[in-house]
């Protein structure tokens, strides 16, 4: 008669295709600590024991500390598209109000402080670039549509559109002025065109 195999304290990953249920838990824990301890008080060793998963697996999926808190920020950040308005401007606004009024609740506190912590912690920043290269091509994306619709048409690298929207809204993040118009910034950005030097 065969026998049940002794149940453990420890959740199990399933191979190299990662559980949901223990990437649950995981996630889960690692908030936890970061609420408790914050970011400075956050290890690797702890999250694992507080999820009941075994070191190995957390590194598996997430080689770093700072990359398991950036995985937590965006398990926490709200998922939007990038809205199709049918003009720049529109696609614009649209983004930055969204986002605005995400980063106006404890996800912005949180991210400001992942922010902070970069500039004084090698393996925060390295995730954090990661990121920020991520949500750029999420940007660029929304630029490179405008092109095609014709909004877009002096100035080859739009990627540099991209860094300056990116930068105005972490700026406004850092400084506590999410609450202050951006319809100037806005503007500009759709209407760069006219700005161009071979204008």
């Amino acid at each position: 008669m065969a026998t049940e195999p002794k149940k453990t304290g420890t959740r199990r990953s399933v191979g190299a295709r990662r559980n949901p249920e223990t990437e649950a838990a995981i996630l889960n824990a690692a908030a936890q600590l970061i609420a408790e301890k914050g970011l400075a008080g956050f290890n690797m060793q702890e999250v694992a024991k507080r999820a009941k998963a075994g070191k190995a697996t957390l590194y598996r999926w997430w080689p770093t500390r700072g990359a398991l808190i950036l995985a937590v920020y965006k398990s926490r950040k709200p998922n939007f598209v990038y809205k199709d308005t049918g003009s720049l401007l529109g696609d614009l606004t649209w983004f930055t109000n969204e986002l605005t009024n995400i980063w106006k609740g404890e996800i912005g506190v949180f991210f400001k402080a992942i922010i902070a912590e970069a500039q004084s912690n090698a393996d925060i920043a390295l995730s954090l670039d990661t990121y920020r290269k991520e949500r750029l091509d999420g940007l660029i994306d929304l630029f490179t549509r405008a092109e095609k619709r014709g909004e877009c048409t002096e100035i080859p690298d739009l990627a540099i559109r991209a860094e300056l929207l990116m930068s105005f809204l972490w700026q406004r993040l850092m400084t506590n002025q999410l609450d202050q118009e951006c319809e100037t910034m806005m503007k500009f950005l759709a209407d760069l065109n006219q700005h161009s030097p071979n204008k």
